[in-house]
């Protein structure tokens, strides 16, 4: 009887190409129909956003405020297209999750052996706070997006001997782009304080054609100029990119605690948008594994960067709380340290016993299941059914464009997203305070006493602790 060869077995062979390929499909499914059944509601943040991106005018960009201008272009096109619906406000960080997603995946392939990178993109890409990212309405997305790819395009230019031009233009682009993210300027200053530090990456910048490094610094003059002008038209701009809309130094180390809340907040939940824990134990566990086995060799680039990562992320959300989100990319970086550990110190247990390797499927697959699946089972049903969350949501957005059709809506809170509905519907949407009284209206969590005005119906919703969303009146003639 013939021997069978493991080694020979095409899922043996291609099994990495296997893998990335179901983590793939699984990922995009995920991400597109998670919003429908899970976090289809709409947070205050993403109602701002959507009436910011909604105002912008393409026409003349430099007239608005820059910060997150790509994001806020690519929302608006999504709403003008598909008009004001939860999904078309959510569309965009949806489509940059999925390059979010494939960027994080080539980085840990870059860093790490392709059995550590596909797990760690696994356990990464499919836990909460990276669906919750994908699948929230707004620019924090970018927070996340701009270093990845930045970490990306550096270890091109890191791990060659050669590094091609290209990736030296794009990594320009990218930075000079960045920058009118919050907090990306304190990044960027990150980045030029890493390759000052190391040796290596000095002798790389070095090394580059010196035309190359007069483009390079033509475009970051050019980047500064742009920052300079919507600083000068949008002073509050700078409070954006800085620090926060409004912040007080006062408030540093409280935003630090309410941020870090709901990332190991175990027992009891805490109201914010992210769910809590955002980490679970057995996360948390290999995540500190790893920082761990980064303290041997921590001046070499992948150990550090992580635990600068760590304190770039404090520091973040000492201006914000929500900037807490951050962690999802050092949070990868040490999952693969972990990881990574775990494998070699299993291996050097038994260097040439091929047995004692595959037994370690079992273990690994136990681990993998207390990690995966109550995250995405959190996931799909936190946001339901966790009254800390679900409350921070609003879910009247589909019951407005199902039960109302040529009413004038009176808003109380929000008046500039919902006045989106009028180039879509027969709705016109008034601020309370407006004296217009018509023949049938309609008010928005809340109600209406006059005289004249009668009670006709009241619409609710299950999602709300508050159930009784609208209340429709009619005008008693005189």
């Amino acid at each position: 009887m013939k021997k069978i060869i493991i080694s020979k077995l095409f899922l043996y062979r291609h099994r990495f190409v296997i893998g990335y390929i179901v983590l793939g499909l699984a990922f995009v499914t995920l991400l597109f129909s998670l919003p429908l059944f899970a976090q289809y509601g709409l947070s205050s943040a993403e109602m701002e956003s959507a009436a910011s991106s909604y105002a912008l005018n393409i026409e003349s960009p430099f007239s608005n405020n820059l910060v997150d201008l790509p994001y806020k272009i690519l929302q608006k096109l999504s709403i003008s297209i598909f008009t004001l619906t939860p999904y078309a406000v959510k569309l965009p960080s949806i489509i940059i999750g999925l390059l979010l997603g494939f960027l994080l995946i080539l980085l840990l392939n870059r860093w790490f052996k392709s059995n550590v990178s596909l797990l760690a993109s696994i356990l990464v890409i499919l836990s909460t706070p990276f669906l919750f990212l994908a699948g929230s309405g707004t620019p924090l997305i970018m927070l996340v997006f701009w270093p990845i790819l930045l970490l990306w395009l550096g270890s091109k230019i890191y791990g060659e001997a050669r590094p091609r031009p290209i990736y030296s233009f794009i990594f320009a682009i990218a930075l000079l782009l960045a920058i009118f993210t919050p907090y990306m300027v304190y990044f960027a200053l990150l980045c030029v304080f890493f390759v000052i530090s190391q040796p290596h990456l000095r002798f790389i910048v070095k090394s580059l054609p010196k035309t190359l490094v007069i483009s390079l610094a033509i475009i970051i003059v050019a980047g500064i100029g742009f920052l300079t002008v919507n600083v000068i038209n949008q002073p509050n701009s700078i409070m954006e990119l800085l620090f926060a809309k409004s912040f007080d130094g006062k408030d540093f180390l409280p935003n630090i605690g309410a941020g870090f809340s709901p990332v190991l907040a175990w027992l009891d939940g805490t109201k914010s948008v992210f769910l809590a824990p955002l980490i679970s134990l057995p996360q948390l566990a290999l995540a500190l594994i790893g920082l761990f086995s980064t303290t041997k060799g921590f001046f070499a680039s992948r150990n550090s960067i992580a635990s600068l990562l760590l304190v770039f992320t404090v520091i973040i959300t000492g201006f914000n709380p929500d900037a807490v989100i951050f962690f999802v990319l050092p949070f990868a970086i040490l999952i693969a340290h972990g990881l990574k550990y775990i494998l070699e110190k299993w291996y050097g247990l038994f260097p040439e016993n091929p047995y004692a390797r595959i037994s370690a499927i079992l273990p690994l697959t136990i681990l993998f299941a207390t990690m995966l699946i109550p995250s995405l089972l959190q996931y799909i049903y936190g946001y339901h059914y966790n009254p800390n969350v679900a409350n921070e949501f609003y879910y009247d957005l589909p019951i407005i464009r199902a039960n109302l059709t040529d009413e004038t809506l009176i808003v109380k809170e929000h008046y500039d997203f919902y006045r989106i509905l009028e180039d879509s519907t027969e709705l016109t949407v008034i601020n309370d305070d407006m004296p217009f009284i018509p023949d049938n209206f309609a008010v928005l969590y809340g109600t209406y006493e006059q005289e004249n005005c009668v009670l006709s119906k009241i619409i609710t919703s299950p999602m709300k602790e508050n159930s009784d969303i609208i209340y429709l009146y009619t005008v008693k003639g005189e």
